[in-house]
């Protein structure tokens, strides 16, 4: 069976939800519907749609914010946002554009034109996602960014480290990255041609490195990541306890202090996987719990790190 596509449709007026569902099923496309901006936020936590058609005006929070926090999360950047705004609310468009829409639709709306927007998307954004998948599979960490050096998006591998960034310091240091990118690309210095962000406290400290690549399509600029110290660590326990590489990954983030829902995120693999290489870790170490796990873990790169 062919899949559908999924359209979340966020508007606060059920007789609009209402018309917008029945008219975007007939177009056998798959509806997912949030009445504000916090519910679709929520929602957007469990499920990944591949278009988000969206109300401009609501009270709370409006579709613009709402936008602008679907952006800022790398693994939701690339879903394409449409805006819906009234005839008297022209002035939003540019507003919408800036928050990072692709497009807008003004009500009453034509179907025929509603629908036909929606497919065009839908395929420009297959096209640029299979070529960030394509990327990834080469290897690539990589990910774009404006001019102002927000994330627009990334490899999923880029993604895994850029993971790192959100369970460390959060907007903080994002401001910094933002801050670093921006001027990695305006002030390219040949002697030093990177940009260095740690991250994390203490134990837990993670170096991440950007490079400036090149300028991508219209407001995009391109970086490579990096963590110049990935590999090491995870090396180590893999020899020391004769582990496989994703279970001394587990391990390793193990003794990090990190919970098994956070290392699904970082790895990139569901919590039943991360659980399924934890019990082998167990068994290889013959330890029962993860405090002896992370005992032993550090011992092992204590010692080799000295």
């Amino acid at each position: 069976m062919k899949r559908r596509d999924m359209i979340l449709v966020v508007d606060d007026t059920p007789e609009t939800l209402g018309f917008l569902t029945e008219t975007i099923e007939k177009a056998e496309l798959t509806v997912l519907v949030a009445t504000d901006g916090e519910s679709a936020l929520d929602l957007l936590n469990q499920i990944t749609p591949d278009l988000i058609l969206m109300d401009a005006m609501m009270p709370g929070m409006d579709g613009f914010e709402t936008c602008r926090r679907v952006k800022q999360q790398p693994h939701l950047s690339h879903l394409p946002v449409i805006f819906m705004t009234g005839l008297a609310e022209t002035e939003h468009v540019v507003q919408g554009l800036e928050a990072g829409g692709v497009d807008y639709v003004t009500k009453p709306i034509a179907v025929n034109e509603l629908i036909a927007r929606i497919r065009v998307h839908l395929a420009n954004a297959r096209v640029a996602y299979g070529a960030r998948v394509a990327l990834d599979a080469t290897g690539r960490f990589l990910l774009a960014a404006t001019d102002r050096g927000r994330v627009m998006w990334c490899t999923p591998q880029a993604e895994r480290l850029l993971g790192v960034l959100a369970h460390g310091g959060g907007e903080a240091d994002s401001k910094v990255l933002a801050e670093g990118l921006v001027r990695l690309r305006r002030n390219p210095d040949p002697a030093s041609p990177a940009f260095t962000l740690e991250v994390g406290e203490d134990d837990d400290r993670h170096r991440l490195e950007f490079t400036y690549l090149s300028p991508g399509k219209a407001g995009e600029y391109l970086y490579r990541l990096s963590e110049p110290t990935t590999g090491q660590d995870e090396a180590i326990l893999k020899q020391a306890f004769a582990l496989t590489a994703r279970e001394a990954d587990v391990l390793l983030w193990i003794a990090r202090g990190k919970s098994n829902r956070e290392i699904s995120t970082i790895l990139g693999i569901s919590p039943r996987t991360v659980n399924k290489h934890l019990e082998q870790v167990f068994a290889k170490l013959g330890v029962g719990n993860r405090a002896s796990a992370t005992a032993l873990a550090t011992r092992a790169l204590s010692a080799r790190g000295g």
